[in-house]
């Protein structure tokens, strides 16, 4: 049986926030770094420079695991790698080269473990359930878990992608070098939150130009 909270508890209680700025505090507001994050999209949109922005700005508060499943250690990837001069942060983040979700959590029971952990691309996972997700946050539940999703028909890939979302704080939906957010936490009237965030500038202008012109 789960614990009666008074009223005066919920009230009272105090979260830890991520003290977000600049484009960041504007797109994501101040959330709290742990649950369930999810980033998706099509090939070719900017999704995994996005990511890898994404990364990098969170090493300011955490330790960050990407564990890339798609591609694992690519060129492609070292390229993007280089891209968003990820050499800035140092060992704040490191590489998972396709990394299993079993042995994923005996790395994530280790002391010194990384906090916040991206899982790019939730497809390979191959066999994931959702209740493995569910299992992965009660067990982990001061992590937070980022899941990258290929995309159909603007939404993730798949019955356990699109149940992953349902259930997720933040939702970034990425299209013509840009993001956009659905997100649980109130969107602040001072401009925390909610804003779309521009990936590419020169790309995202004349990808949405196009699409103006066309119409």
């Amino acid at each position: 049986m789960g614990r009666a909270l008074s009223n005066k508890n919920v009230m009272t209680a105090t979260f830890e926030v991520a003290d977000f700025d600049g484009e960041f505090k504007a797109s994501f507001g101040r959330p709290e770094l742990r649950g369930t994050w999810i980033i998706y999209g099509g090939s070719g949109c900017g999704k995994t420079t996005f990511v890898l922005q994404v990364c990098k700005y969170l090493t300011r508060f955490r330790k960050v695991a990407y564990n890339s499943l798609e591609q694992g250690l690519s060129l492609s990837l070292q390229r993007a790698w280089e891209r968003v001069e990820m050499h800035e942060v140092g060992s704040r983040i490191i590489l998972l080269d396709k990394e299993s979700l079993s042995d994923l959590k005996l790395r994530l029971k280790k002391k010194h473990s990384p906090d916040v952990v991206v899982i790019d691309s939730v497809q390979y996972w191959f066999g994931l359930r959702l209740t493995d997700v569910i299992r992965l946050k009660e067990d982990f539940p001061n992590k937070l878990f980022i899941f990258i999703s290929q995309e159909n028909g603007g939404q993730p890939d798949g019955i356990v992608a699109k149940k992953i979302r349902y259930d997720c704080d933040i939702k970034i939906r990425v299209e013509g070098y840009k993001a956009f957010f659905t997100t649980r936490y109130e969107v602040s009237e001072k401009g925390e939150g909610g804003a779309d965030y521009i990936i590419w500038q020169d790309g995202a202008d004349n990808y949405w130009a196009d699409i103006l012109t066309s119409k």
